[in-house]
């Protein structure tokens, strides 16, 4: 599994940009990562909502598996931050595998931050490619376990 520090260099993320929830569609999807953006670091839903679309035009972030990871650039940010979003009900994604998306990692960084922005995203997608983690994230029963799979405090604790 991917270790804690090597994710927390690469992006943030906290308990407020982690939730569980049961929703329609790809609008409603962004709709409530801008309230996660929001909630984590007071950003304006709105224009994380608008930017993620944006990008959302060029093509599908559904990653396959099941997993969807929408990301953006946006102003004013000074590292990569991630929100993660457990889907109660599969949404179809425009996958390239053509699998609806019960796990959606949202992405957003600075607008100028070049490559670190790749790594984020490679880092994320690790993490959603690994086995274990996948699995995990997939049955966690609830909010508080979705974040400490996020930030591997359960490997943390037991090393």
């Amino acid at each position: 599994m991917i270790k804690t520090q090597a994710m927390n260099a690469l992006f943030a993320t906290t308990p407020e940009a982690v939730g569980m929830l049961r929703l329609a569609d790809k609008p409603a999807i962004f709709a409530a990562l801008g309230q996660r953006f929001a909630s984590g670091w007071g950003l304006d839903p709105d224009i994380v909502v608008e930017q993620l679309e944006e990008r959302e035009q060029l093509g599908s972030t559904g990653f396959g598996r099941g997993v969807a990871i929408p990301h953006a650039r946006y102003a004013g940010l000074a590292r990569p931050v991630a929100a993660l979003i457990k889907l109660r009900q599969p949404v179809d994604f425009a996958s390239a595998d053509g699998l609806p998306v019960d796990l959606v990692f949202g992405l957003l960084s600075p607008e100028n931050c070049g490559a670190t922005h790749l790594h984020a995203l490679a880092a994320i997608s690790r993490l959603a490619r690994d086995e274990r983690m996948h699995g995990a994230l997939s049955h966690a029963p609830d909010e508080e376990a979705l974040y400490a799979l996020l930030t591997n405090a359960t490997d943390r604790d037991a090393a």
